[in-house]
């Protein structure tokens, strides 16, 4: 029984494979040759000739014409350095000195009375802030490295050095105006 299950699968391989020798249908519009296709076909097709029938061009208008062409847009510039990134507004300023001069601030640094610095609640450290005396027009820039004020009615402790440029350590408070910068 095996012996004929083998005989039957070679005469159909044997049939198959005659079959697709002299089955080949010749291409419409093309003189056939012997074997269906013509010998110049044979030479010129080759693999990506095959899947060219398949390529579809696009239309020329495949988008809205609404649609914004990407290419055209440019990305948000960044702030450079010293630009004002928010407008923190105004309020009262305070100025701390001598007594706190060698103490660690918040961030952990030494407190020095003659560095453009300062103490503010929220602003992160290392923020840097310009500060401008509302009296008088005179404007500064100040690191953030210390938290403060804890007097009410503050916005911002300056150290003695930026106190003595915007003018107000005689008086001992003045109102500025905070705007926070690109860093």
């Amino acid at each position: 029984m095996e012996r004929d299950f083998h005989l039957h699968a070679r005469i159909c391989c044997a049939l198959i494979a005659s079959l697709l020798a002299i089955a080949s249908p010749p291409v419409v519009g093309q003189d056939a040759g012997e074997d269906g296709y013509s010998e110049a076909q044979q030479e010129d097709q080759s693999f990506e000739d095959g899947f060219s029938e398949f390529d579809i061009p696009l239309p020329p208008h495949d988008h809205p014409y609404d649609a914004v062409d990407i290419s055209e847009i440019e990305p948000p510039q960044e702030p450079a350095v010293g630009d004002v990134v928010r407008d923190l507004g105004t309020g009262h300023a305070s100025y701390y000195g001598r007594r706190f001069h060698g103490r660690r601030t918040a961030n952990g640094e030494r407190f020095d009375m003659r560095a453009m610095t300062a103490a503010h609640k929220t602003l992160p450290f290392g923020s840097m802030v310009r500060v401008t005396n509302t009296g008088n027009g005179r404007s500064i820039i100040v690191r953030i490295n210390d938290r403060g004020p804890f007097t009410p009615n503050r916005v911002i402790d300056l150290s003695r050095a930026a106190a003595e440029e915007l003018g107000l350590v005689r008086h001992g408070v003045g109102e500025v105006r905070i705007e926070l910068l690109a860093s």
